[in-house]
């Protein structure tokens, strides 16, 4: 897992959000929002490894 990759789930995840928001589809927009969690999961850990940690 990298900072970059998490940045990136991060951001697919706020597109799907939106979408879901637009369309009126509340699985799509729920599905967004866990998957930006789950970005920035992911960029802190990059961020820990990247600075030395595990």
């Amino acid at each position: 897992m990298s900072k970059a990759q998490g940045k990136a789930k991060q951001l697919k995840g706020k597109v799907k959000e939106t979408f879901g928001k637009v369309v009126g589809d509340r699985r799509m927009e729920a599905e967004g929002k866990a998957e930006k969690l789950h970005g920035k999961a992911q960029e802190i850990v990059g961020k820990i490894k990247k600075s030395g940690g595990r």
